[in-house]
């Protein structure tokens, strides 16, 4: 099933284009990376998917409901989890959810039913009855997955859940989207681009409010990915660029904060030479590593051109 398609999408306000013909489509269950800078156009296009915002132009359907004339429907199929989830932090977490719920127009059985399973598959299970406003950063964050699920929606959007977590709360939550992405598909903006590689299926990367790539992570690595090598000199003073730009084996190079980056179009070659050609300019290696590019240098290559 599509369950997010996007066509032409623009999105004007008095005095910006925020979106411009933004055009992408998403089938099936698994978690959906959408990247981009800021003001690249994630949030407005997080807003209309979920029925907060209406498109200028272009047509938009979530789970086959268009956006504008389906609203209601496109609501009712569609979790949605802020960055910064807002709650009456004096009630608990099982009186919360049984108040989101309600709004819902659940009944009491299902209400009760969801509460309970959703606040152990999030890890809220034995702190449900103490106030919201003693939880910590992770756990609030959790228990806004669990309301955005109470309704079992097809479709979960969750923008920036991890960016203001410590490392223990964003181990716990990319946790639990691994999870749910098993069963259901999760639309997640994010700029942490380790964990979009970690846990996403499908990438999509916005740009000035345009769509310049949008592929399955596995297609990604196969199109974009090349062989690589790292390395440090412990001499900072020894220019590298007529060495680099003079090898027919390096096909580009790049040196941020004493790392040289160097994609290589014949590996073989590359570690039989390269490290006595680097010893020849009289420095010394602190450090060296064959790799490949990561989704940070496909993402920075694919914005900057």
């Amino acid at each position: 099933m599509r369950v997010i398609e996007c066509e032409g999408l623009t999105k004007e306000y008095k005095d910006h284009k925020a979106l411009k013909n933004v055009t992408f489509s998403v089938d099936g269950i698994g978690c959906v990376g959408f990247l981009g800078g800021n003001g690249a156009g994630k949030t407005t296009t997080i807003r209309i998917l979920t029925g907060l915002a209406a498109p200028t132009g272009g047509k938009v359907r979530v789970v086959g409901y268009d956006v504008v004339t389906d609203r209601n429907k496109v609501t009712s199929e569609v979790g949605y989890c802020p960055q910064i989830p807002a709650f009456y932090n004096y009630m608990t977490a099982t009186e919360w959810m049984h108040w989101v719920g309600r709004l819902y127009g659940l009944d009491k059985r299902t209400i009760a039913q969801r509460t309970d399973e959703l606040l152990e598959l999030c890890g809220i299970n034995e702190a449900r009855n103490r106030p919201i406003s003693g939880y910590s950063g992770g756990m609030k964050q959790r228990l806004g997955i669990a309301q955005a699920l109470i309704h079992n929606p097809k479709l979960l959007v969750l923008d920036e859940p991890v960016s203001a977590l410590d490392p223990m709360g964003r181990y716990d939550v990319l946790l639990l989207i691994e999870k749910l992405k098993q069963h259901m598909t999760v639309f997640m903006s994010t700029h942490i681009l380790d964990d979009i590689e970690r846990i996403a299926d499908h990438i999509v990367i916005i740009k000035d409010g345009t769509v310049v790539l949008s592929s399955s992570l596995d297609q990604l690595r196969a199109n974009h990915v090349e062989p690589l090598i790292e390395f440090k000199l412990d001499q900072q003073d020894i220019d590298l660029t007529d060495v680099l730009n003079g090898l027919t084996w390096i096909r580009e190079w790049n040196q941020d904060g004493g790392i040289y980056k160097v994609l290589i179009n014949d590996m073989e070659k590359a570690k039989a030479l390269l490290p006595h050609i680097l010893l020849e300019t009289g420095g010394t290696l602190a450090y060296y590593r064959l790799s490949a590019s990561t989704l940070e240098d496909i993402f920075l290559k694919v914005v900057n051109n």
